[in-house]
This record gives C-alpha cells, structure tokens and sequence, in this order.
C-alpha cells in the first residue's frame, strides 16, 4: 500500500509518498506566498494551502496505481490561527506562528491571567507566537470578524477538513494553542472563557494516529483517488518530526540543529517544569513530550561565517579545530533572543574571554559549541524532572558538520545517533498514516521498523569531564549579564 505525508510548511508544502517498508517512492514540494501586511505581522491564505497541496499530491501519486493509496496525514506548522464563518468561508488570512502582534496580549495572559494559572490550566505560558493570544487580538482589533467566527483550527486541519469535511485537530498540535488541557487531553475551560470563545467553535480533538474520515466526493475526484483513502489527524511539525526521526517512546531525544535549534524528549508520562523553561505538550505517539527551542542554532554559524568571516566553506573553518573542551572563549547565541529556557526576547549574543591569543579557530569553536551549551541548558530542564536520555538522535543542516556531532555527544553526555533518511514531518506524517490504516499497530512499533540509524557517535569519558568543567562556567554567564541586555536595548 501507499501512503502521503503533508508537511505544511510556513513557505512551501512538501508531500511524500511512502510504500508499506517505508520506501520512499516520491517528494513533490510546493511553494505558496507569505505576506508582511505590517512590520512584525505574517500572514498566509488558507486556500493557498489547499490549491497547492492538491496540485502536489496529484504530481505525487502520477504514474502510481491510485487504487494502492491507502491513507493521508499532516505535519503542518503549528500555532496558526485560521477562523471560518458559517458558511465555511475563511474569515481573514491566517494569522502565522512567526507573527508578532500579539505582544500586549501575551503580556496580559502572563501578567494579568498569570503565569501559574496558565500553567495550570494548559500546562505551558503564554508566547507571541501561541493561538490564544491571536484570538484576543481579534476579539480587540476585529470585532466583526471575531463574531463571525463559528470554526477555529490550526493550519493542517484547514487541509484535513477541506479533505474529508471533518472537523478535528490533534493533540499534539492543539498544546500549542494555549487552549488545551495537556495534562487531561480537553480543552481547558478557562481559557475557553478567557479567550470568549466556546467549545463548539474548536475542534474534535484526536491522537494524531487516528482517522478522522475519508476523502469526500469533491476531494476525491480533484485529487484522482479514490473516496476509500482514509484522512488520519497527522501532528505538529515538531512531533511529526520526531516521528520521522524515530522520538517516540519513553525517554527517547531528538536535537535538531537547524536555523532554530530544538532538544525533543518524548516521555511517556506528564510532566511540567515549575519555570514553564520548556513548552509540555502531547505527543503524536499518544504520551507526551518537552521541547526546548533556542531561536539561533545553526543559523549562528551562518552569521558568523558568512558575514563576519566572509566565507561560506564551513567546513574549512571547522578544520582547524582539534582541540575540544580546552577553549578560552565562551559565546552566548541569543541572536534574536531567547525562547527556552531564558523566555527572554532582549538577550543578545555575546563572545566573553578573548585574550591577545586568541585564533580565529577559537571564535569558530566558541560559537558552536554555545550553541550546544545553550541546548543542553533545557537538557537539564528536562534532567531535574527526573527525564533522563541516554542516547539522542540529530538532524538539522548544521547535524551534516562531524565536529558539531562530537560536540553535542560531549557536551550532552548522549550518544548521537544518525539516521539514513531526514525527510522531517512529511515522513512522519506518512508513517502516522500507515499507522492509521492498521497497516502497524502503533507510532512507536513503525517508527522502529521504518527509521533507520546509519552513523553513532559515542560520547568520550575525558572530553566529557572538560566539556562539563566549561558548561558550568557558560552557565553562569547569563544571569550575570541579564540586566545589561535590557539596558543596551533601549
């Protein structure tokens, strides 16, 4: 059988088609515009989603037996809001994961609502980029529209529900909404009346594994598949990803070293940290899992390359690199901020300890390994709950570096793990899919069976003594230059 992964992504859709063994037979990506209406703000059209991932998956399965595609999911970037009338009419453009008007909102759920009543509630605090706070905001700048409102979803489920005429979301994606109960898998009835919202206007909440329909007529014959193909509820992109890669199951990590940077540790029992310094969502597995995000990973190492150093041959700066764990130089890689666990947007990036000899290899190596550093800073998070990884898997572009691999392993005391195909949410949206139409039994019997390991690097005893001689000397850097960070930015 086949089956069709979605990635919706924030610039383009990527689908994936996988056979039962979890070969992969094709990749079809589609692009769709992302609009800047006002400094701060991103928005995209619902409908572009749907034209284009359409038009995709009609490429995708051309030239393929149509009758052996079994089942579609999702991996679709998550927090997005998109409401819709009583006509089905998409009300306003979405409003996006990376937009940023909601700063007065999300000051006033943290501050007014307070932090521990969220956490209470939703087990998460407030964040720009969350739902919650976008539906105050038309609820203030829109009133016409926020009473036109009759459905309100997450981006893939505009997609699901476009497919098959179910409306539903899943709960690893809804945790970010700031609208759900992650603990207890329902919608919190607070925030439901905080926001002035009710629940019939959410969705029907589902595990990402489980079918929520088959395609209907329309969507069948505009797809050139049959109306027998099974709609699965699919997952966030983070835990579809984590799908993808292999995170699922108790206590199993996921580093991915990408233009942010996330640590992934599924678990398979609740837990929340009492600084909220990690988001505490559902899994696509059916447990749950903590994710750190730092906003400037390898996109750290672009900076420093390209427009300080002038070049873009990565890996001749990290050649001369040969001693880890004895650098002088400590770099603090908060670019643009910091979401975890510093949920601090006025920390910046910061070289501390050059001397008169220090190289231009010792700069190189000081950013990468901050990088790794501030990572591990949420791996402790996770640590003092009692969540305790031995062994990660990597991707991401900057995971494609040897050097950062070994830095990682040493500086997280984990085994790296590298698997043979990172294709992201829309494998993992295929294989919650496959799944789905009972062709395995559950996320983690497939994730086993379909994602392989192909590189491991073991952590070394000596490099991990230095390493956390160091790591305890970074730690101490940013609390003592916080209140600087605020002072320069005004």
């Amino acid at each position: 059988m086949l089956y069709i992964g979605v990635d919706l992504g924030t610039s383009a859709v990527k689908l994936l088609l996988m056979d039962e063994k979890g070969k992969i037979k094709r990749i079809v990506s589609k692009e769709y515009p992302l609009e800047f209406p006002h400094p701060g703000w991103s928005e995209q059209h619902p409908e572009d989603w749907y034209e284009r991932s359409a038009e995709g998956i009609r490429e995708l399965v051309d030239g393929f037996d149509k009758e052996q595609v079994a089942g579609i999911s999702f991996g679709g970037q998550m927090h997005g809001l998109v409401i819709l009338d009583e006509n089905d009419e998409v009300i306003r453009p979405a409003i996006l994961w990376n937009d940023g008007r909601t700063t007065k909102e999300t000051d006033y759920l943290n501050q007014v609502i307070g932090k521990d009543k969220l956490s209470e509630y939703t087990a998460n605090i407030a964040f720009t980029g969350f739902t919650a706070p976008k539906i105050l905001w038309v609820k203030e700048k829109e009133p016409e529209n926020f009473a036109r409102i009759k459905k309100i979803m997450l981006p893939k489920d505009y997609l699901a529900y476009r497919l098959s005429g179910s409306f539903c979301t899943d709960y690893s994606d809804a945790s970010g909404m700031l609208l759900m109960d992650v603990k207890n898998k329902c919608w919190s009835k607070e925030m439901l009346k905080i926001c002035g919202i009710t629940e019939e206007q959410l969705p029907k909440l589902y595990e990402s594994y489980e079918v929520v329909g088959n395609l209907t007529p329309e969507a069948a014959r505009e797809l050139g598949l049959h109306e027998q193909v099974k709609v699965i509820a699919g997952a966030g992109d983070n835990a579809a990803a984590a799908v993808g890669t292999g995170t699922v199951g108790n206590e199993k990590c996921n580093i991915s070293l990408g233009t942010s940077g996330t640590i992934f540790i599924s678990s398979g029992r609740f837990g929340v940290d009492k600084h909220n310094a990690l988001h505490s969502f559902a899994h696509a597995d059916g447990h749950y899992h903590l994710m750190g995000c730092m906003l400037s990973a390898a996109s750290c190492n672009k900076w420093w390359s390209e427009e300080i150093l002038g070049t873009t041959d990565y890996a001749a700066e990290q050649k001369q690199i040969t001693k880890l764990g004895e650098n002088h130089v400590y770099y603090l890689p908060y670019l643009m901020g910091e979401r975890s666990p510093h949920n601090d947007p006025f920390a910046r990036a910061t070289f501390i300890g050059m001397t008169m000899d220090t190289s231009r290899s010792d700069m190189t190596q000081a950013v990468l390994e901050g990088v790794a550093f501030a990572l591990r800073d949420s791996l402790e998070v996770a640590r003092s709950l009692g969540i305790r990884p031995e062994c990660t898997r990597i991707c991401g572009g900057g995971a494609k570096s040897p050097l950062w691999r070994a830095m990682i392993a040493n500086i997280m005391n984990l085994t790296v793990e590298v698997i043979e195909s990172e294709e992201g949410p829309a494998l993992g949206g295929a294989i919650l899919a496959a799944v789905g139409c009972g062709e395995y039994p559950d996320v983690e019997t497939a994730a086993k069976k379909l994602v392989k390991v192909k590189k491991i690097i073991e952590p070394e005893r000596e490099l991990v003594r230095k390493y956390e001689v160091q790591y305890q000397k970074f730690r101490k850097i940013y609390p003592a230059v916080k209140e600087l960070f605020r002072d320069i930015s005004e």
